[in-house]
C-alpha cells in the first residue's frame, strides 16, 4: 500500500491521486494528514508538500490541486527526459514538475473553462490547447508521466506492488447517415434528385437511381463489410447511431422507418449499438432523453454509451446534460480534424466538475484517431505511418487506443481507399 501525505485532501486531490495510482499504475494508495501516521509507515511513501519532511520520495506541489475555482495560469512547458511537462517543481523535489497538478490540467479539461473562441459549432478549438501549442497534442503525457514516475518509484521501493494493464483497441463507427440514398422517404429522395441534377452532379444522379431500384448499392452501407472485418480481426467496436428527428444538421433516416430499425437490430447481434446524439440535442437535454428512449425500445436493452455530433463538447455543461440523461460512458473526447489526445491520455477517466469540485458519474472514452482528420490526405501509407505513431506510444503503456470511423467516409470516392486502409488499420493495430 503506497501511503500518500499533504497538508490538506481536497476533491481534487484525491481524484487525481486514484487516477493516477489506482486507475493507470494498478497500485492501491492511502492518504494522511498526519506526520506520525506517515513517518510509521514502513511501506512505500510519497509526501506531496511544499517541502520533504525527511529523505523520503518527495513531489513538491503546485497550489492547483488546493484550490477552488478557476485560476488563468501562466504555463511554461518544459522537459522531463523527452517527455514535455509544466508546472515546474523546482531541484528538491524527485520530479522536475507537479506531475499530479499538470495531470488534473489536462484531465479535467481546465483550460477549457478559461475564456477562449468558439468555432461555428461552439467547439473549442484545438490550436487554443496547451498541448498544441507546445507540439505535445500527439503524446498520451499523463500515461507516459504516470509510468516514469513509477520508474522512480520502483528504484526506491523495489517491493512496491502494482497491477499490471493490458493494451486495448476499440473500433467507433460513426454512423450519422446510415445511407446516402436509400430509405429517405419520397419528397427528400425527389428534392435530392433535383439539387444533384441542377449542380450538375451526374454521377450521383445515377447512383441515386441505381439505389432507388436496388437499395443494398447505397455508398453508405457498408455494415456487411464492417461486421466481417471485425469478427475476421476479433475487434471490440461500438456502433454510434442517430436516431434523430430531420434539422438543419441532422439528416439521417427517419427513426420511424422499419428498414432502419431493422438495420440497427441487425448490428446489435453482433456488436455493441448506441447513441449518435444529434445536433438538436447538444443543450436539450429532453432531447437527448427522447433519441435515447427510442434507441432502447429497438434493441430492447439499456443505451448507456453516447457521442456528440460534429465532437461538440461544451465543458461542463455536456457532462452535466449526459449525466441527467443517464449516460454512463462518453466517447466524444477528441477532435475531429487533429489526431492526438486531447486530454493528454489514452485511459479512460471520471469527468471532474471543476465547477461543482466534484467528480461527475460519467467516463471519458479519450479517442485518438478520427478519420476526418485524414480527409485531405492523399497517401495511405502516411496515414497509416501517423496511426502507427500513436498507436506506438499507446502500446508502450498499455493504455486503450480508440479510433474513429465514419460509414460516410468509408463510402464516398477519394484518392485515398477508405475500406482498405479501414481494413489495415484493425489488422495492424488491434493487438
Amino acid at each position: 500500500m503506497l501511503l500518500i501525505y499533504t497538508h490538506k485532501i481536497t476533491p481534487r486531490f484525491s481524484y487525481i491521486m486514484k487516477h493516477i495510482f489506482t486507475r493507470i499504475l494498478g497500485i492501491e494508495v492511502l492518504f494522511t494528514t498526519k506526520v506520525e501516521d506517515f513517518i510509521k509507515h514502513t511501506g512505500p511513501k510519497i509526501t506531496y508538500t511544499k517541502q520533504a519532511l525527511q529523505n523520503e520520495f518527495f513531489v513538491r506541489n503546485n497550489d492547483l490541486l488546493f484550490e477552488q475555482g478557476i485560476n488563468d495560469f501562466e504555463i511554461t512547458v518544459g522537459d522531463w527526459d523527452g517527455i514535455p511537462c509544466f508546472f515546474s517543481s523546482g531541484e528538491r523535489s524527485n520530479i522536475p514538475f507537479d506531475i499530479f497538478s499538470a495531470s488534473f490540467y489536462l484531465l479535467s479539461r481546465y483550460e477549457e473553462y478559461l475564456p477562449h473562441v468558439k468555432d461555428i459549432h461552439g467547439r473549442f478549438s484545438p490550436k487554443d490547447s496547451i498541448a498544441y501549442s507546445n507540439n505535445f497534442l500527439r503524446q498520451p503525457v499523463v500515461d507516459l508521466w504516470a509510468f516514469k514516475l513509477l520508474e522512480g518509484l520502483l528504484e526506491r521501493f523495489p517491493d512496491i506492488k502494482n497491477k499490471q494493464r493490458s493494451y486495448r483497441y476499440t473500433s467507433i463507427l460513426d454512423i450519422t447517415s446510415s445511407h446516402c440514398f436509400a430509405h429517405r422517404g419520397f419528397v427528400r429522395s425527389l428534392a435530392g434528385f433535383f439539387l444533384d441534377l441542377g449542380q450538375f452532379k451526374l454521377k450521383r444522379v445515377f447512383q441515386r437511381i441505381a439505389v432507388w431500384f436496388k437499395p443494398s448499392k447505397d455508398p453508405y452501407n457498408n455494415f456487411g463489410f464492417l461486421v466481417e472485418m471485425h469478427k475476421k480481426y476479433d475487434i471490440n467496436s461500438i456502433f454510434f447511431f442517430q436516431f434523430a428527428s430531420y434539422s438543419t444538421y441532422d439528416k439521417n433516416v427517419s427513426p420511424n422507418n422499419n428498414r432502419f430499425r431493422s438495420l440497427i437490430k441487425s448490428i446489435a447481434d453482433y456488436s455493441k449499438v448506441s447513441l449518435a446524439a444529434s445536433y438538436s440535442s447538444f443543450n436539450e437535454t429532453e432531447v437527448l432523453k427522447t433519441e435515447k428512449k427510442r434507441l432502447e425500445d429497438v434493441i430492447n436493452r439499456p443505451v448507456n454509451c453516447t457521442r456528440m455530433r460534429y465532437n461538440r463538447v461544451d465543458v461542463p455543461n455536456t457532462y452535466r446534460n449526459l449525466v441527467e440523461a443517464e449516460f454512463t460512458d462518453d466517447y466524444t473526447m477528441g477532435y475531429t480534424h487533429e489526431i492526438g489526445f486531447r486530454a493528454g491520455t489514452c485511459t479512460p477517466f471520471y469527468f471532474y466538475d471543476v465547477n461543482l469540485e466534484i467528480q461527475q458519474p460519467v467516463k471519458l472514452y479519450p479517442f485518438a484517431i478520427h478519420d476526418y482528420a485524414f480527409l485531405n490526405h492523399k497517401n495511405k501509407t502516411e496515414i497509416l505511418e501517423k496511426i502507427g505513431m500513436l498507436y506506438a506510444l499507446v502500446k508502450k503503456v498499455k493504455g486503450h487506443f480508440i479510433t474513429v470511423f465514419s460509414n460516410e467516409l468509408l463510402g464516398e470516392d477519394h484518392d485515398v481507399d477508405w475500406k482498405r486502409l479501414y481494413g489495415d488499420v484493425l489488422k495492424e493495430y488491434h493487438v
